[in-house]
């Protein structure tokens, strides 16, 4: 711990102790093809980390230390041009002509120097603000969920603060196995573990919400493993989220509402950037929004639940009294209710020959509310009142699950040249804090004199990362040197009392003393890279890094990578190989808590013991390792004619050793002997335990293919992802006594959600046309099937059909700086397939749930028609 504070106190010492010399300066402006400024294009010095992009008048400036040097200027849907500059200059013209995506510069990939998506080695997409927009979506995670088929994120219901982040992954391969960067730097994971019945159960991911979409330049995929380059969870791939750097201004204001007159939405966006010093930029982004929860709940006419659990013939064919009332149970089933309000400052100062002092500072907080299922009058009886309206006759009550989200962002760092080498120094903060206010619900055991609203508890989560970069050229080689050095805690905070005593607060007890914790931990790595261009036409190149984590141990993961220019550089061949790893997390480490859930046929307290405790250090259960991958990727990209290209790419990824949060694990229905897994049990005055343990293998293959062609006029892109996930265990147990008894850990149910929730196919088609001051997108978006299987009858499996969701958008411009658009996604209203129960009341929680919640392709709400405007400046 002293060796770490050292590190971090050494590098914050170098970031105050830089130094000014005089700048070398370059200016020019950058122009289309017809002599108009083009805002955010990237002007870069060729092998050098120095780079800015234009101003609303399509100007820039730039230092370099010694001269020549070749700038590298590139803009979406333009050819990337090479500009040598002899000299230092104010008046550099650089007229650019529209050309293919391939010809795009990224920086994500490589340590070393930005190469063009055609010269990459490795499969990168590079989605721009515009093009973000252009999804027809407002968050971050949605933006990204109808542009890149490879990515999955779907809205979900009663599940808790799991409605309030949405789990998303890459590949489907789980929230936890892809890495989500901010300008470069690695952006902290979300306080909460997804424990509730959704995809990405047992894992923890990154709040993608959590970034304005006003403050993005453009995003980064890259789908290949990357633990090499930066470390644990690059497993699926690396998300880079580029910040704005432009001193231009914008104002952006939508609203919208569901074609079912729910669901409300509206926005406020503003960013506005300005110049500091002559080089300078300070870019700043301030947004506001809302959205009101929709409905979709079943109607079934009878509670199947209930019914079945009480034996009451009334509720189970729905001529109980309430039930004639109520149709739908009283249930709300649709995405919830929150406000979002989001800050964030970007700035970047050159000072002396070719330094930079860069910084980001971003905060949101968001406030939410969900439904948890509706307590009818048969399952609580009595609410002495407290919920009741005064004179009105008790009728039950619909728990409400508030949290509260709040989520930071801090990085500091310089760049620099040391001698040949250009350098990277930055410490970077973040955290993520969820808290729950459980409402409009009582505890029983306190009647007359019970809450009836509850702090339950709250989760914290934040890192501390320090980094130093080095890379540097000699001649045709690249050369990539770095360390890494990382403080990460996890907080647990108690609800009060009446939340947690005598069986708690109905719909979620809160979090007890006995999960209070304060937990962390650090970890040491360091890197090399080299790339070397044997020719024009060939490149090589690989990497190894090393970490060493306090808890588990450590870890080398390698990678090696090529490409071959052919056909006159028309085209690429790329390939990689590698090893990867994901060190547990400190939630799936420390997590304990108790739910009321459907279990064992009835509704309980269901407990989730932390892997140290003592109890599943009783249970023989170790102490959770790092999961382990094996990558393989190889692709073609190839331009096929001015404006038309395709690229297709295969990948094969092995995962060993995953963590998995164990399925229910309760009584075995003997009463006639107790085993040592219920003596736990009855201990702890649960009816099932769940943990998190090392025990699944499994393999994911795949194809992405795109097909891009850009004109003056049109542009149509079509991709898709073809996907299987397949598990590679002959028997997935658990070690010690769960796995003597012989308890299974992880029935159907659970496996289906690695293998079959996610669509196994997602294809997209977007066309856009473009004449003057009007534009129309049409975009379609294929979601392949999904199956949700019975925990132990396959008979009652369900295959939920493909759909398409088709969403409409029109743009004018009523002048240079002002715009307005109207959007309607889902156009044509499609819906998933309904549940099919098949006999078995759980699947649908006895007819509340009409569409499907466990598996999900594209949420529920149905059409939504929006419209906005928005204003330069």
């Amino acid at each position: 711990m002293k060796k770490l504070k050292l590190y971090f106190g050494i590098i914050l010492v170098a970031l105050l102790a830089t130094t000014q010399i005089q700048a070398q300066n370059i200016k020019g402006k950058i122009l289309d093809s017809s002599g108009s400024p083009l805002i955010g294009a990237s002007v870069l010095i060729e092998n050098t980390s120095v780079g800015t992009i234009t101003d609303i008048d399509g100007n820039f400036a730039i230092q370099a230390s010694d001269f020549p040097v070749n700038l590298i200027v590139s803009y979406t849907g333009f050819d990337t041009q090479t500009i040598n500059v002899g000299s230092s200059t104010s008046n550099l013209m650089v007229n650019m002509v529209e050309g293919l995506k391939l010809s795009e510069v990224v920086v994500t990939g490589s340590r070393g120097k930005p190469r063009t998506i055609l010269g990459s080695p490795v499969p990168i997409d590079n989605i721009n603000a515009a093009q973000l927009r252009e999804s027809g979506q407002v968050t971050v995670d949605q933006m990204l969920n109808y542009k890149i088929p490879s990515y999955n994120s779907s809205n979900q219901t009663i599940s808790d603060a799991t409605a309030h982040f949405d789990p998303s992954e890459l590949r489907n391969l789980g929230p936890s196995r892809t890495l989500v960067l901010v300008n470069g730097k690695r952006k902290n994971q979300s306080s909460l573990v997804y424990v509730n019945d959704t995809p990405g159960k047992g894992e923890v991911g990154t709040d993608m919400k959590s970034i304005p979409a006003e403050s993005i330049e453009r995003i980064e995929v890259l789908r290949d493993g990357a633990a090499a380059q930066y470390g644990s969870d690059a497993i699926a791939g690396v998300i880079n989220i580029i910040l704005k750097e432009r001193t231009d201004g914008e104002i952006t204001a939508n609203a919208g509402i569901t074609s079912m007159g729910d669901g409300l939405t509206y926005d406020l966006g503003i960013n506005k950037g300005l110049k500091v010093g002559d080089n300078g930029f300070l870019n700043l982004t301030g947004s506001f929004y809302h959205q009101d929860e929709t409905d979709r709940a079943g109607e079934p006419g009878g509670d199947g639940l209930f019914g079945v659990i009480f034996g009451d013939d009334a509720i189970l064919n729905g001529t109980h009294p309430w039930i004639q009332d109520n149709p739908d149970l009283g249930m709300t089933i649709g995405q919830p209710n929150y406000s979002k309000i989001s800050g964030l400052a970007n700035l970047g100062i050159p000072y002396g020959d070719s330094g930079e002092f860069y910084s980001t500072l971003g905060y949101t907080y968001r406030d939410g509310k969900s439904f948890a299922l509706y307590r009818a009058p048969y399952w609580i009886t009595d609410d002495a009142g407290l919920l009741t309206p005064d004179g009105e006759q008790y009728a039950g009550f619909q728990p409400t699950f508030e949290t509260t989200v709040g989520d930071i962002t801090f990085i500091a760092g310089t760049k620099n040249k040391l001698g040949s080498w250009n350098s990277d120094l930055s410490l970077a903060y973040g955290a993520n804090s969820v808290s729950y206010l459980i409402g409009n619900t009582i505890n029983p055991a306190l009647l007359p004199n019970s809450p009836t609203e509850f702090d339950a508890g709250a989760y914290a989560f934040n890192n501390l990362v320090g980094n130093f970069d080095l890379n540097r050229s000699f001649g045709d080689l690249t050369l990539s040197l770095g360390t890494e050095a990382r403080r990460e805690t996890f907080d647990v905070v108690a609800g009060q009392e009446e939340s947690y005593v005598d069986g708690g607060a109905q719909s979620f007890p809160g979090l007890q003393p006995s999960n209070e914790l304060t937990e962390g931990r650090s970890n040491i790595g360091v890197y090399a890279g080299l790339d070397y261009d044997i020719s024009d036409n060939t490149l090589i190149g690989g990497a190894a890094r090393f970490e060493n984590y306090s808890d588990f141990g450590s870890n080398l993961s390698w990678k090696v990578n090529a490409r071959q220019f052919i056909a006159d550089k028309k085209g690429a061949i790329r390939a990689s190989v590698s090893t990867g790893f994901r060190a547990p997390s400190l939630h799936q480490i420390y997590l304990s808590n108790v739910q009321t859930l459907v279990s064992g046929g009835t509704v309980s307290n269901q407990g989730t013991f932390n892997n140290v405790s003592d109890v599943i250090k009783g249970l023989g259960v170790p102490a959770l390792d790092a999961e382990e991958s094996f990558n393989i990727t190889a692709g073609l990209t190839y331009k096929l004619s001015d404006g038309f290209s395709f690229s297709a790419d295969y990948y094969n990824i092995s995962v060993d050793n995953r963590v998995l949060f164990t399925g229910e694990i309760g009584f075995d229905g003997d009463d006639t002997t107790t085993n040592p897994v219920e003596e736990i049990l009855i201990d702890n005055s649960v009816t099932s335990i769940k943990y998190f343990v090392n025990a699944l293998d499994t393999r994911t293959t795949g194809f992405d293919i795109v097909l891009d062609y850009t004109s003056s006029k049109f542009d149509a892109v079509l991709s898709a992802n073809i996907n299987e996930t397949t598990i590679e265990n002959d028997n997935i147990s658990s070690p010690g006594v769960v796995g003597d008894v012989g308890y299974e850990i992880f029935n159907r149910k659970e496996q289906s959600r690695i293998t079959s929730a996610r669509p196994g196919v997602k294809a997209l088609l977007g066309l856009k046309y473009k004449m003057d001051k009007f534009n129309v997108s049409l975009n379609n978006t294929y979601f392949g099937e999904v199956t949700w299987q019975h925990a132990s009858d396959p008979s009652k499996d369900q295959t939920f059909g493909s759909r398409v969701i088709t969403d409409l958008l029109f743009g004018y411009n009523v002048s240079d700086a002002f715009r307005v658009n109207l959007t309607i996604n889902n156009l044509l209203n499609v819906y998933p397939d309904v549940i099919d129960t098949k006999g078995d009341f759980v699947t649908d929680l006895g007819g509340r749930f009409k569409y499907p919640w466990e598996v999900n392709q594209f949420g529920f709400n149905g059409m939504y028609i929006k419209g906005g405007v928005s204003y330069k400046f």
